[in-house]
């Protein structure tokens, strides 16, 4: 305020500081404070443009992205930068019904072979799927979509995908013959894990398997930790697209499913893989 008066009614600063009751080395010392440029522009400028491509990222991924783009900052930092940004996580968690396909026996029950050993150093040798519902409105009418992935157990990434209006075989067999395709090139016999749904049991579904030489693996009945990193992948799609939000068309949720699931593969770091996104784990481990 000293300073705009000074320059508005040219008052000499003496004359100045007396009227405001401030001594000389106040004004020069917040003077030179208010004057010198801000040491964290650079760094705020970064974050905000990280979080423009990475919505959900929290301070986790948000100090290993900014070190790829060459800012070494402290963690604690990031935490105070992030509340002063206010680039604050805008998810949500909510539990609804889980969908469930199981119907009894109606074909064949494989056992389960991988009895929870999630982990494989071999890329597209363990292959895990699921079906999750999720709903939109059509005409303000609320309608059901079905979400049909599998995913890589060696870097959780998503293999393949199909999206269907009704939860059919159709959609199913699409996903599965389209991810036996992309893990042609495992030099080892695959397991393809599911629940015991209706259509993990049905004679086409296990003749393509076999057709394939590959393994079929279920969960137990009810236990929905035989399938865990699969519902883990369920909870952070939902978490991050889903919950909170109103889709009023068919076409527009498909759409954000597969642009999320894009970003998933390609983009999304996690620090089980280094801080690297599926797709850069797979390129990384292959060279």
């Amino acid at each position: 305020m000293v300073c705009e008066l000074r320059r508005e009614f040219k008052f000499p600063i003496k004359k100045l500081l007396t009227l405001a009751k401030l001594s000389k080395s106040t004004y020069y010392y917040w003077k030179a404070r208010f004057e010198r440029p801000k040491k964290d522009e650079e760094i705020e400028q970064t974050m905000l443009a990280i979080r423009q491509e990475h919505a959900n990222a929290g301070y986790r991924p948000m100090v290993e992205l900014l070190k790829q783009r060459g800012f070494h900052v402290n963690h604690k930092k990031v935490q105070r930068l992030m509340k002063k940004l206010g680039l604050r996580v805008n998810s949500f968690w909510r539990k609804s019904r889980k969908y469930n396909s199981y119907k009894g026996n109606v074909g064949t029950i494989a056992k389960n072979k991988l009895q929870r050993r999630f982990n494989t150093s071999v890329a597209h040798q363990k292959i895990t799927t699921d079906t999750t519902e999720l709903k939109y409105y059509d005409n303000g009418i609320q309608k059901k979509a079905y979400l049909n992935p599998f995913l890589d157990l060696f870097n959780n990434e998503i293999v393949s995908f199909e999206i269907s209006k009704r939860p059919d075989y159709q959609a199913i067999s699409t996903a599965l013959d389209k991810a036996l395709e992309v893990t042609s090139d495992c030099p080892y016999r695959r397991t393809f894990h599911s629940d015991q749904g209706w259509a993990y049991q049905m004679s086409h579904y296990v003749s393509k398997l076999r057709e394939h030489q590959s393994f079929q693996s279920m969960s137990r009945k009810g236990n929905c930790l035989d399938n865990a990193v699969m519902e883990n992948f369920f909870g952070l799609l939902k978490q991050e697209i889903y919950y909170g939000r109103v889709f009023n068309s068919y076409q527009e949720l498909s759409q954000t499913i597969t642009n999320w699931i894009h970003y998933y593969n390609t983009k999304r770091i996690k620090k089980k893989l280094n801080w690297l996104s599926p797709v850069q784990f797979r390129l990384t481990s292959q060279k």
